[in-house]
């Protein structure tokens, strides 16, 4: 897969902290982090769907407490 199948997320700002995803197929999504483009966490549109859901409504809050 080249780099030009990542996109960059429009809600990752300039710099070193952004975030891209692919998607291989209707079933498969790929995200990785700018900082480590080798670690890439792969998962489906519906609990890729339910993280962002439970993320947006503050749902996750609390994983980086403490």
């Amino acid at each position: 897969m080249s780099a030009r199948d990542w996109r960059k997320s429009s809600y990752s700002s300039e710099g070193n902290a952004c975030l891209y995803v692919s998607a291989l197929d209707s079933a498969t999504i790929r995200l990785r982090e700018s900082d480590q483009p080798d670690t890439i966490l792969t998962t489906n549109p519906t609990a890729l769907r339910a993280l962002i859901h439970s993320a947006r409504k503050g749902q996750l809050d609390h994983l980086g407490e403490g």
